[in-house]
Order: C-alpha cells, then sequence, then structure tokens
C-alpha cells in the first residue's frame, strides 16, 4: 500500500513539473512570437525606409545628371558666345582698320578738291565725305556741275573697290528760305542727294544696291547759320561711308 502511495505521488510530481515546464515554454514561444512580430515590424520599417532612401537616392542621382546636363550645356553655351565674342571683336577690328585705309585713300584721290570745300573724317564707325554745294552745284540747283562730277568720279575710283561698304548720300541746306516752283529747301536736298546717286550708278558703275538718298534741308548744320561762312559749310553733300553690318551677321552666323 505505501508503494502504491509513493508511486502515485511520484507520478502527481511529475506532472506537476511537466505542467509548469509546459506552462515556461509556453510563454516562451509567446515570447519568441512578440520577438519575431517586433523584428518583422522593423525589418517591415527598414524595408520602407530603404525603398524611401532608393527612391532619394534616385532623385538625387536624376537631379545631378540634369545639374550636369545643365551645366554642359551652361559651359557650351558660354564657349560659343565667346568664339563669337573673339570673332565680332575681329571683324570689327578688320574694319576699322579698312575704314582707316579707305579715310586715308580718299584723302589722297580727292587732294586736288581739299580747298574747295572738300573735308573727310572718320566718326562714330563710318567715314563722312563732306562736299560743299560750291563745288558740286550752281546756286540754287540740283544739276552738278563739271568740277563736281569730276571729284565724284576721283570719290568712285576709290569706293568701287570697297564692293562691301554701303553708301549714303544726304543733302544739306542752309537756313535761308528757298523757294523755286515746286521745290524748297527739302526737295533741294534731296534733290541733290539724288543727282549724287544717279551719278554713281549711271557715270561711275557703283552697285545701285549699295546707294541710299536722303535730304535733311536747314535741319543738320555743322556751322553757325549767322555768318557766310557757317552757311557755306552747310550748304554740303555728305556721303557717308559704311560697314555692311547684315553681311558682317551672316558671316558670324547669326
Amino acid at each position: 500500500m505505501k508503494q502504491i502511495i509513493s508511486f502515485v505521488a511520484i507520478v502527481l510530481l511529475c506532472s506537476c513539473a511537466a505542467s509548469k515546464k509546459a506552462k515556461m515554454l509556453e510563454a516562451e514561444s509567446q515570447g519568441l512570437k512578440q520577438q519575431i512580430g517586433q523584428l518583422q515590424a522593423t525589418n517591415q520599417k527598414l524595408e520602407q525606409s530603404n525603398a524611401q532612401m532608393q527612391s532619394q537616392l534616385e532623385q538625387f542621382k536624376s537631379e545631378r545628371q540634369a545639374n550636369v546636363e545643365a551645366f554642359t550645356r551652361y559651359k557650351e553655351e558660354c564657349e560659343a558666345a565667346q568664339s563669337r565674342l573673339i570673332a565680332t571683336q575681329s571683324i570689327l577690328r578688320n574694319q576699322a582698320k579698312t575704314l582707316q585705309e579707305l579715310e586715308d585713300k580718299i584723302n589722297t584721290a580727292l587732294t586736288d578738291f581739299a580747298d574747295k570745300g572738300v573735308d573727310v573724317y572718320y566718326k562714330n564707325g563710318y567715314v563722312y565725305v563732306s562736299m560743299e554745294d560750291n563745288l558740286l552745284y550752281k546756286s540754287g540747283s540740283s544739276a552738278l556741275g563739271a568740277e563736281g562730277k569730276k571729284a565724284l568720279g576721283s570719290l568712285a575710283g576709290v569706293l568701287n573697290d570697297y564692293p562691301n561698304l554701303k553708301i549714303v548720300i544726304v543733302g544739306n541746306t542752309d537756313d535761308a528760305k528757298f523757294k523755286k516752283g515746286s521745290m524748297d529747301n527739302w526737295s533741294l536736298s534731296t534733290e541733290r542727294a539724288n543727282g549724287v546717286v544717279r551719278a554713281f550708278r549711271d557715270d561711275y558703275k557703283i552697285d545701285p544696291a549699295r546707294l541710299t538718298a536722303a535730304g535733311r534741308s536747314k535741319y543738320n548744320p555743322v556751322a553757325d547759320n549767322s555768318t557766310a561762312a557757317g552757311k557755306a559749310k552747310n550748304r554740303r553733300t555728305d556721303i557717308i561711308l559704311n560697314p555692311d553690318i547684315d553681311k558682317i551677321w551672316e558671316s558670324l552666323g547669326n
């Protein structure tokens, strides 16, 4: 009997021990499940963070590439602008040299008329040949005289060597009121300019596409109209020689 009671006691003890162990294992299992859940949540957050970082990295790469491309374009544009500037400066230097040579040649060609009211000078990128009306015309007339034609012929001989120069002829009068038939100061100044244009075109074979005529009447004086000498200077025809700007721009590829 005692043996049976002892056996039952042992069985009960073992059963209690097994139950406690089972509970411990169950608790450990629950703890592990919680840890796994936390690890999974942490892993998910890390994956999200990694995906976000990857997205930011791709955006950074894209922006960096765009910046590199923008910088490359800017650099190329700067280099192109620098090249155009250098080319422009070179052309302008050559033009200035050409105009200086032109001024010298015209002065030489018109030496015989230097004391007859001819003035040749360079101003603001243009060469001016100013001829007083006493050389070119009779008083109150737009018809060219023999001496005037001779002077224009000497000038045309030089101008034909410079086919890329534009030629603007501007007639001017003094402030004395002029009226002859339908002509007044405006029409007289314009017709005198037209007379020079026709002489250049017809007599000296200058390309008419290079020629422009205009009249400014009394409104472009270079001297005081209150004196006879001043009036004489104001009664003049200005022949203005300038580079063909369109061709300059064409040469630069603009």
